[in-house]
């Protein structure tokens, strides 16, 4: 199994959707965050997208949940040229996010524009918490031309007010409505609460009107859900099949009946979260599945495949994680259950959506911009790893602690935490190819290119990482543990852990290297001109160099704007500012900037000034750690701030960085406590 560009030539701006028209598949509809739909022709020879609607100036993308997150064409849409769109936009009097709507537009006479003068808003609801997240998110008609909209529990971490439960709101469910009865929607007769729909739950009054009445909502289709993201209708029997992210050990997926409580915030999948144990669940729904976090994250859900391409996959659902990467599918048991099954360990996309097209086939939509097919068959022979380090190439075979000839030695100004290890660091480019620089100065490696990074711990090796850009596009990163003797290191798969040198030592798996080499950050993370402005002594000439001008002289890498280093973090000759937001750039930022895998809008970027960053005085989104009246940074006071205190724990579900560390960074926290006491404005 594997995911191939599907549209090479076409790049988007963070796609979050993308549908065909009702029996049409001449076509594809993609939503971009910010606000923009795209159209552009379904085949293989497609080099550009025109713009169908461009909502940009009204969509509120702020939060990094917000924005334009779902698309619905009406069943009737060749006869009525009807389109519902779900996104957040300003409050009312402000520009601040988020407002959530439910509306209903029309094309242009032409039919190859939306017409945004059409707006018809059919639901409003305001965003309840300061985090401004959980706003789940898609839309999707069913046979009967009736349209179902699932929406989050309304943000904040745990569900403070218990939304989800409560059936006087809409927070936490997936609703059912009839565009086509009397304005502005009539409510279907079978759903749950139908008699009370004397009044709606359309707007913020509404539903306080219904709660003080003691009533429910009769929108209401199935409740207990806490950010649903990404279901889908099974075309062969209509089922839905709904993916939940997780508050913080286990992502799920249900299956969806009317009426049917799927638990949240009473558990979380299977397990009882608040209370944390003796829960009742009397009339709760059990999951289909649920896999556990780290491995997962922010799981995305799918399709299950009715296509006819891969003939073995039919039936199963296929579903990813926007954080780790993985993709992966559900398998019918044959007892009643289902097995969950990995496809591919690491895709290394951030896979923020699915889209299906007419004939069945499945697309996986990278936040990064590009588009993938789901398609049979292997990878490419040259990408199966060597069990051992001396075998790969990448190494002196007669002493593997030496790089191979032609790997050139390079060090970064701001080193990543490694739990106390001391590291090398080489990268090889194929003949004549040249690194490419972007605008913000970040490397972007050709395809053959491959970096090796030694790790020691009481100056012995430990471990090998090889990070190599395939001949598929793809990065894939390796990890070998070395002997006790140093003649050799072996493969770990899957990854593993072991006492080293007196502690405990991470080898990541495959799906860890691209959890944090992410695509946001152009995957080789250290390799950027601020990390590199500066001067080694390159071991071949005994000569000392400064990096930048090595590289461009040996024609290795283009131009760059010779920016200025970045400061070293243990370096206190430095301004403590300078320090601590290098340190922050290097362990934090490769997940914490625009289009990172996280939940969190924030920018760790040293490039960005501190209001800039939307960290400071900011509500932590994901718990606030027993701290009271917790911020992300508070100016002044660093023991109110949720940022040092998840950098300063190792309990591998709160922990910063959330993964490949055992130890606390003494010195970084020590760096960072100085700088935010020091803080006396956002400014």
């Amino acid at each position: 199994m594997e995911l191939t560009r599907a549209y090479p030539s076409l790049s988007f701006d963070r796609p979050v959707a993308m549908v065909q028209k009702p029996s049409d598949s001449s076509e594809w509809y993609l939503l971009e965050q910010a606000g923009r739909i795209m159209r552009f022709a379904n085949n293989n020879d497609t080099g550009s997208a025109e713009v169908f609607a461009d909502l940009r100036e009204r969509v509120n993308d702020s939060a990094n949940e917000s924005g334009m997150l779902s698309m619905a064409f009406h069943p009737d849409y060749a006869d009525n040229g009807e389109v519902f769109l779900y996104y957040q936009t300003d409050e009312p009097g402000s520009d601040d996010c988020c407002v959530s709507q439910l509306v209903r537009y029309t094309v242009n006479a032409n039919g190859d524009q939306l017409d945004t003068s059409s707006a018809e808003v059919l639901l409003s609801f305001t965003a309840p918490y300061n985090a401004k997240n959980h706003f789940g998110g898609h839309l999707g008609f069913d046979a009967a031309g009736l349209l179902y909209l699932s929406i989050g529990d309304g943000g904040s971490s745990g569900d403070p007010d218990n939304r989800a439960q409560n059936t006087a709101n809409i927070w936490g469910s997936m609703i059912r409505i009839d565009v086509d009865g009397s304005a502005p929607y009539a409510i279907p007769a079978d759903n749950p609460f139908a008699e009370q729909s004397d009044f709606l739950c359309n707007t913020d009054a509404q539903m306080q009107s219904k709660q003080a009445a003691d009533g429910a909502c009769p929108e209401l289709y199935a409740w207990g859900l806490r950010n649903p993201w990404r279901w889908s209708f099974d075309r062969a029997n209509g089922e839905i099949w709904l993916a939940d992210v997780g508050q913080g050990s286990w992502e799920e997926v249900n299956r969806i009946q009317r009426g049917g409580n799927y638990g949240w915030r009473i558990r979380e999948g299977a397990h009882c979260y608040n209370p944390s144990s003796g829960c009742d669940t009397t009339g709760l729904i059990d999951p289909v599945a649920e896999v556990p976090q780290p491995e997962f994250q922010s799981i995305t859900g799918g399709y299950r495949y009715r296509g006819s391409d891969i003939p073995g996959l039919t039936g199963r659902y296929v579903f990813s994680d926007f954080v780790t990467g993985p993709l992966y599918s559900l398998v019918n048991n044959g007892q009643g259950g289902w097995s969950v099954d990995p496809l591919i360990a690491d895709t290394g996309l951030s896979i923020a959506a699915f889209a299906e097209d007419q004939n069945g086939e499945l697309y996986a939509l990278s936040f990064g911009g590009g588009i993938y097919r789901l398609a049979l068959g292997a990878q490419q022979s040259n990408n199966a790893p060597e069990q051992y380090l001396s075998a790969t190439g990448c190494v002196d075979p007669a002493d593997p602690q030496t790089p191979a000839e032609g790997l050139v030695p390079y060090q970064v100004r701001a080193p990543f935490w490694s739990d106390g290890a001391t590291k090398q660091r080489w990268l090889a480019l194929p003949n004549n190819a040249q690194i490419s620089v972007d605008a913000e100065q970040d490397w972007h490696l050709p395809v053959g290119s491959v970096l090796v990074k030694n790790f020691y711990l009481a100056g012995a090796p430990i471990e090998t990482r090889l990070f190599k850009h395939h001949d598929n596009g793809e990065w894939a990163g390796y990890s070998y543990a070395w002997n006790d003797d140093g003649t050799d290191a072996e493969l770990i798969v899957g990854g593993a852990e072991q006492l080293r040198a007196g502690q405990s030592w991470i080898y990541p798996s495959a799906t860890q290297c691209l959890q944090c080499h992410t695509e946001a950050a152009g995957f080789s993370l250290g390799l950027q001109t601020a990390q590199l402005n500066s001067s080694i002594i390159y071991p071949s000439t005994g000569r000392t160099a400064n990096q930048l001008a090595t590289l461009e002289t040996v024609g290795m890498l283009a131009a760059t704007d010779n920016s200025a280093p970045l400061a070293d973090p243990m370096d206190q000759a430095l301004p403590v500012d300078d320090r601590a937001r290098a340190y922050l750039h290097t362990n934090c930022a490769q997940c914490h900037q625009p289009g990172g895998n996280t939940n969190v809008a924030i920018d760790l970027r040293a490039t960005r000034a501190l209001a800039d960053m939307s960290i400071c005085n900011a509500p932590p989104q994901n718990g606030e750690l027993g701290i009271s009246d917790a911020r992300l940074v508070v100016p002044g006071d660093a023991d109110r701030s949720v940022l040092l205190a998840r950098i300063a724990l190792r309990d591998h579900a709160q922990q910063m960085p959330p993964i490949g560390s055992n130890l606390v960074d003494e010195s970084g926290v020590a760096l960072l406590r100085e700088w935010i006491d020091g803080l006396r404005t956002c400014e």
